[in-house]
């Protein structure tokens, strides 16, 4: 029984860990690009909680812009990024933007912003 509850204890911590949760600002005409490096497969929930649409799209070295989604404000969307793909996120408004990110999977991801 002590064994069972150490390994249910484990997989939750296991879990726990795969999960990052950020609420990410972007400057007006600026874009956030998580997962500009080598790295596995994650999924990401995304709520714009700006005043203005912004665009999400995945990019690879190799396939270049891909899954152009326009989300609106309030709007939730998911997204599934596969290996080694960068995905965006671009305020091309005059306003900053703010989303609510939930990412799980490889979270072992770069971070940083492009205008």
């Amino acid at each position: 029984m002590k064994y069972l509850l150490f390994v249910i204890a484990g997989m939750a911590l296991w879990v726990s860990c795969s999960t990052l949760n950020s609420t990410t600002f972007i400057k007006p005409n600026d874009s956030f690009i998580l997962g500009n490096n080598q790295h596995g497969a994650f999924k990401v929930r995304l709520q714009n909680e700006s005043a203005s649409s912004i665009e999400v799209y995945q990019t690879s070295r190799a396939d270049g812009k891909k899954s152009v989604q326009i989300v609106q404000p309030n709007e939730v969307a998911n997204v599934k990024v596969a290996p080694n793909t960068a995905l965006v996120i671009q305020n091309s408004s005059n306003d900053p933007a703010s989303v609510q990110l939930k990412v799980t999977g490889d979270v072992q991801l770069s971070m940083g912003y492009k205008n």
